[in-house]
């Protein structure tokens, strides 16, 4: 059986159709191995970089699985899915939606921000599928108002970040409490660090380990460049001259830190540029007018750090640009991911100064492709590219001489008074000499 389109992996005509309209054909790579899994019932510990169709993954076996056994009567929801934050379960709730439009299958979202009321019809009406952030969900659960005995697949989406965020208590919690489940689907940007995978440990039960890569075909899809600024005023300028292209339409650009975003935001306003923001200290209401501003097109430019950007989805970006370089290779990965989403072309723009020159140089190892370099004409660096030090093959003989030079070298390491004296015994003292 080939995973070429949806079709192979014998999905109801119904899951089917909702794609088609979305003109989802061909599976990610993340859906392709992790869909198979899912179906068979089997716990799964999957990661995969933002962009890569993680959400699908995991909706689509839990829909069939609605559909394959559908429930008598009414009663309270069987597909729980956690989100570490209220804009996340918001999107996740919309591609629900689409995916179960031609079923009668029901969705319902609880969140923080809203008021006690307009939960109410999540207890009182039927319900399939809720999507839910951890800290609101388990004030219900106290208060005896959601009833988790019926849930039978749990879905935690971004468990790196609800570690992060401190959640893993609240996550534990709901956990027991759903403890009458079939089956748990963990889902994480990245699979790194031994806190993940003892976190997973107590949640899940022999689970298969998914680590998907995008494929290079899925990576093509995102146009890869950079330029060379010689200091921050010259990045700036190119940043500035770049955003008035006609080609980029809706961006996000990423900065390192808090204080930089509210530094550059100032200078594009400078340039008669208009921007939104998003950094991890911003009270709810201004976060979600940013959202708001983006997704309703009333400004097109989004100057974010990586902690506020996790796990929104905008449609249409055409560019992501790193003004500040990002620490590592997969955090570049979750980046760009933020465009060419949905099978739709996208580009991906590092702005480099001559200290993030071996960053570059790990990325294009990490993504097994160089970056293309690119210049404003009217903008060209002043300063020299650095230079990057090739290493030197050693032949066969200078190898053989370099293990010599080694092995002369461990010899030399045994100190003379570690070897002295060995095999005396030492003298034992008489109760006279005492």
């Amino acid at each position: 059986m080939t995973n070429d389109d949806f079709s192979s992996f014998d999905l109801d005509e119904l899951i089917i159709k909702a794609l088609n309209t979305q003109n989802i054909t061909v599976p990610t790579t993340i859906q392709a191995k992790t869909i198979p899994c899912a179906l068979d019932n089997r716990d799964i510990l999957g990661s995969a970089p933002t962009g890569t169709g993680k959400t699908l993954a995991y909706l689509i076996p839990a829909v069939q699985h609605l559909l394959d056994f559908p429930r008598r009567k009414p009663g309270p929801p069987r597909i729980l899915i956690l989100t570490p934050t209220r804009e996340l379960a918001m999107q996740v709730a919309e591609q629900t939606k689409l995916l179960t439009q031609f079923t009668t299958l029901s969705t319902a979202t609880i969140t923080g921000g809203v008021a006690y009321m307009n939960h109410a019809e999540v207890f009182s009406k039927n319900q399939d599928i809720v999507i839910a952030t951890t800290g609101r969900l388990l004030q219900y659960i106290k208060e005896e108002n959601f009833d988790c005995r019926a849930v039978e697949m749990l879905i935690l989406d971004e468990a790196d970040r609800m570690l992060d965020m401190g959640f893993a208590q609240d996550v534990e919690t709901i956990s027991a409490e759903t403890r009458w489940r079939t089956q748990t689907l963990l889902f994480s940007a990245t699979l790194e660090g031994d806190g993940l995978y003892d976190f997973a440990k107590r949640i899940l039960h022999e689970p298969e380990e998914i680590n998907a890569e995008p494929s290079r075909k899925e990576r093509k899809k995102i146009l890869q460049f950079y330029y060379r600024a010689d200091d921050i005023k010259h990045k700036t300028a190119l940043l500035i001259e770049l955003l008035k292209q006609p080609d980029v339409t809706k961006s996000i650009v990423f900065v390192r830190k808090r204080e930089r975003v509210h530094e550059l935001v100032s200078w594009l306003n400078e340039a008669k540029i208009r921007t939104c923001y998003l950094e991890g200290e911003m009270v709810q209401a201004k976060r979600n007018e940013a959202i708001i501003r983006m997704s309703n097109n009333t400004v097109n430019i989004l100057v974010a750090t990586d902690v506020a950007s996790r796990g929104l989805d905008f449609d249409d970006i055409s560019h992501v640009f790193n003004f500040d370089m990002p620490k590592t290779a997969d955090v570049y990965l979750h980046r760009i991911g933020r465009t060419a989403r949905a099978g739709k072309k996208g580009t991906a723009i590092s702005l480099v100064e001559a200290h993030d020159y071996d960053l570059l140089k790990k990325i294009e190892r990490y993504i097994k492709e160089p970056i293309k370099l690119r210049v404003v004409e009217a903008l060209r660096p002043k300063s020299k590219a650095p230079s990057v030090a090739k290493k030197k093959k050693l032949s066969d003989k200078a190898k053989a001489k370099k293990a010599e030079k080694l092995q002369e070298a461990k010899k030399k390491k045994l100190r003379h008074r570690d070897t002295k004296n060995i095999g005396k015994p030492k003298k034992k003292l008489s109760i006279s000499q005492a």
